[in-house]
């Protein structure tokens, strides 16, 4: 089992920044960790990805350039952070531990997430 807690959500002006933390805990070790959203009305989508060992990245073509994700290992904390910020990015976001990488881009390889936190870009 894997506990996934995350922080950092809130109301932003656009061009804004906020950056979201996700601590893992738990005895199942989860390869990869991903951020997923889903604004209102609409499916979860992915967000980003990123491997704990190496440190790989992958990112949506929508957030690419403005949102990185980084890890620190000896925190289990993985991070988002979120610059230039666009009303288009409102949404919950949940962070979400998966045992590999194929797929990733989807669900399917996600076996545990998180309780999600709210972003509120105001225009």
């Amino acid at each position: 089992q894997v506990q996934l807690v995350e922080s950092g959500g809130g109301l932003v002006q656009a061009g804004g920044s906020l950056r979201l933390s996700c601590v893992a805990s738990g005895r199942t070790f989860s390869p990869v960790m991903g951020w997923f959203r889903q604004a209102p009305g609409k499916e979860r989508e992915f967000v980003a990805a990123i491997r704990w060992s190496g440190g790989s990245t992958y990112y949506a073509d929508s957030v690419k350039g403005r949102f990185t994700i980084s890890r620190d290992n000896t925190k289990n904390t993985v991070y988002l952070q979120m610059n230039s910020l666009e009303p288009e990015d409102t949404a919950v976001y949940y962070c979400a531990a998966g045992r590999g990488l194929s797929n990733y881009y989807t669900e399917a390889p996600y076996d545990y997430w998180g309780q999600g936190t709210r972003v509120t870009v105001s225009s």
